[in-house]
Formats: C-alpha cells, structure tokens, sequence
C-alpha cells in the first residue's frame, strides 16, 4: 500500500517498517507509511490507533524501536531538516506570562524566513489577540495559535495533530481556508483528525492505521469504493420494514438506508407501498468506510 505509492525521490516523509511500544503496550507495529511531497495526506484512525506516535516519529520527537523514519530525505534529528517544517501538537503548552505577539516572535527567530507577522495575524484572525497573555487565551484561541505557528516559519511541509480540537465552526473554517492556501502553494500537509468531514473537505488522500498497521491508503474515492455499502435516502414519517438493510438512521423526518443492494431495496420500498418522497441513493461515505475499516473484527 503506501510502501509503493510516493516512495523514493518524491517523499518528504517516510516510516519504515517502524514499530515503536510504551512498556508493555504496542503503540506500532510494523507501520509502513509514506508522505509524497506536495500530497495533502489525512492520518485517521480510531483512539489508540497509533496516529499521534507515528507523527511524533516523523518529528523526531520519539525514536522507534525497529525501523526507520526519514523526514525530508534525513534524520528527524537533524536540526537543518526541522527548520523546513512546522507542526501543530494535540497538546500546546506556552508561558503563561507572555503575550501573543512575543510567543509568534520567539517562534518565528528560529526559522531562517519566516512570514511576516502581520501576515500571519491576518490570516489566522489574531490581530486581536497580539496584545493578551497567552494565559488569559480560551482553549480555542490557544489552538488558533498553534495552527499560526505551525505556519509562521513558511515550511515545506507541515503536520497538524487534530488541529480543530475546541475551535467554533467559523474558526474552523479560516484554518481550512488557510490550510488550503498553504497546500496550493506547494506545500506539504499530514493532518490528523477525528472529524471525518474535515478529511473529506481537504485531504486528496487518506492512509488508516489500525492497531498499529497501515490497513487502507489511497484517494477518498479509492477507500470508500472498498465498501459495497449505498445509502438510499428518503423522506417518509418511519423507517419502513424493507430489505435488505444493513442498519438505517431516522432524523427530521429523512430515512437513511444502508444497504448492499441498492436497487432491490428500492424496488421493495415501491411492492409495499410505502408512502416516501425525495428519493436519492448515494455512495458509501468515508465514514462508512472507516468503521468498516476499524471495527474490532477486522
């Protein structure tokens, strides 16, 4: 799977066989996974997958215990390579007792060019902000922050671990839009979330892992067509007794119908006469996928 896609020349990112554990408790276990430049690539996987080690290995956060992790074509470690990069932490923590501006200038020194910080502030609507202590931030406008960041230092490629945590829809969206920008530019962009419509609206590809192994890589189109799964839906006042179903959902009046057959499906709803209107079958989304993916029997 992603051992073959990317790999070689065009990768700004690679883990390699790469296992790594926490005591007794495997966090990896044998993870293959590559990044090609200039992809936007979402990391999904359920609590515990392994996502957040594996970005910390492509970091150089953490080292594995077997394998190898490449990041620009050389060691993590390697300072010259970290200051192409820029990321965004599930977990931020900042001194309390500095403002805004002074944490964007302390960062941004240690890059050789970074984006100017007016720039910055405009983008990510901290205009407002550049004058409080970071303490005083509300969650949401801490991870606002980081997000600003992770971008302040103009790098090739950047990784953001579950960036909209505690962000409002209308902040979410200026991320997504700056995210977008940055990715059209050239940039480089592995992303984590637990929102599978985030990943629908930005990533070209998606890699899950699965107690600690790649188990699908490719396009959303490529994963979702794993599924043999339609969604017929409909508007009626119940959910109708029709086969066959796999399981259905019922919310202000709109049925939705998983089913493996979507014609012989519909064909039943017309032999019963069941009264029903806005009729659509659609294709399986990644959500579907992603729990048929993950289930604790695959």
């Amino acid at each position: 799977m992603g051992t073959e896609a990317g790999a070689g020349e065009g990768a700004v990112a690679e883990l390699r066989g790469v296992a790594k554990a926490f005591g007794a408790r495997p966090a990896l276990a044998g993870l293959d996974l590559v990044v090609p430049k200039g992809a936007f690539l979402a990391l999904l996987g359920p609590n515990g997958a392994g996502k957040t080690t594996a970005l910390s290995l492509l970091l150089g956060l953490r080292v594995p215990d077997r394998g190898e992790a490449l990041l620009l074509g050389g060691s993590p470690l390697d300072e010259s390579i970290r200051r192409r990069i820029g990321a965004t932490p599930q977990v931020s923590a900042y001194p309390s007792g500095l403002k805004v501006r002074e944490v964007v200038a302390f960062v941004a020194a240690h890059y050789p060019d970074p984006m100017p910080q007016a720039k910055l502030y405009e983008r990510f609507g901290l205009g407002g902000l550049a004058g409080r202590q970071v303490g005083g931030l509300s969650g949401g406008e801490q991870r606002r922050l980081g997000a600003a960041l992770a971008l302040v230092g103009n790098p090739e490629v950047v990784f953001l671990d579950e960036p909209s945590t505690g962000l409002d829809v209308e902040v979410r969206r200026l991320l997504w839009d700056t995210v977008r920008a940055f990715h059209e530019d050239g940039g480089t962009v592995v992303l984590t979330t637990h929102y599978l419509e985030e990943a629908e609206a930005l990533a070209e590809r998606i890699a899950v892992i699965h107690r600690g192994r790649l188990v699908a890589d490719g396009t959303r189109r490529e994963i979702t067509s794993r599924i043999t799964l339609r969604r017929v839906r409909f508007r009626a006042e119940a959910v109708p007794d029709v086969d066959p179903v796999s399981r259905s959902a019922f919310e202000a009046g709109v049925v939705t119908l998983f089913t493996p057959d979507a014609d012989r499906l519909v064909r039943r709803l017309v032999e019963t006469r069941v009264a029903f209107s806005d009729l659509e079958v659609l294709p399986a989304r990644l959500e579907e996928a992603f729990v048929s993916l993950t289930r604790e029997d695959a």
